[in-house]
């Protein structure tokens, strides 16, 4: 599998997938045209999609919306995903953006087509969205998919725009590492803190921590482990580790 996993889509002081650029251009490449964006995840899959498509548009692809061939029926909407090049999936809600797939019958076609090696990216959203569950995304709840199930093209959980505590704080509510100590007291899977601009890059069974900033990776039971921007995350990817 080809996967390249955003914790945003934009940093602070930078435009739409500004920081990400480089590493989008070299992960599709010359061979891919054209891009399948997958919109779901925000209300306005119109608006969504013109904004996708001027951005990828200046960085030398054209770009197809899921959302335009859904409208034409479940066999349009299958026929994008079988026939894309590239998909990328935008951040926003990951609740509709799962719930939506799984009504419209397409998370497993789209799981299908990743695991078969078509390049998958994702942001935010579209990052938890290649994981086992969504069960650490950080969104309310404001649909009810079927499931929490999700694409499994990972074996670990992300947690995209992980922050961390802030000293001085007077905030009393839970911090992030609070609450995915919580997640590990009912379940087992390793999570990864992906601070904003960290890009998680996996190419067959290696996985490499890319981008600005770096990772927090949380296992049961252990003190979590930093990360930065050029290591090596590959143990990750094998089943005993998560």
């Amino acid at each position: 599998m080809r996967l390249l996993l955003l914790s945003t889509s934009t940093v602070h002081g930078t435009n739409y997938l500004d920081y990400a650029q480089a590493h989008v251009r070299a992960f599709l490449g010359a061979g891919v045209k054209r891009v399948l964006f997958v919109p779901f995840a925000l209300h306005d899959r119109a608006a969504y999609a013109a904004k996708a498509r001027e951005r990828f548009e200046r960085l030398g692809y054209g770009l197809d919306s899921l959302h335009e061939a859904a409208e034409q029926g479940r066999a349009a909407a299958l026929a994008a995903i079988h026939g894309a090049e590239a998909v990328f999936t935008g951040g926003g809600n990951t609740f509709r953006l799962l719930e939506a797939l799984q009504r419209l019958e397409l998370l497993a076609p789209l799981r299908a087509r990743a695991q078969a090696g078509m390049p998958y990216m994702g942001a935010s959203a579209g990052s938890n969205l290649a994981c086992p569950t969504l069960m650490t995304t950080n969104d309310m709840p404001i649909v009810q998919p079927q499931s929490f199930e999700a694409l499994g093209l990972v074996p670990f959980q992300i947690n995209p725009h992980y922050l961390d505590p802030e000293p001085g704080s007077k905030h009393m509510g839970e911090t992030r590492e609070q609450r995915i100590r919580e997640y590990h007291e009912m379940n087992e899977r390793t999570v990864v803190g992906l601070r904003e601009g960290g890009i998680l890059q996996r190419d067959g069974d290696r996985l490499k921590l890319i981008g600005q900033s770096g990772a927090r990776v949380f296992r049961r039971g252990v003190e979590p482990v930093e990360f930065r921007p050029g290591d090596d995350l590959s143990a990750l990817l094998q089943p005993a580790s998560c």
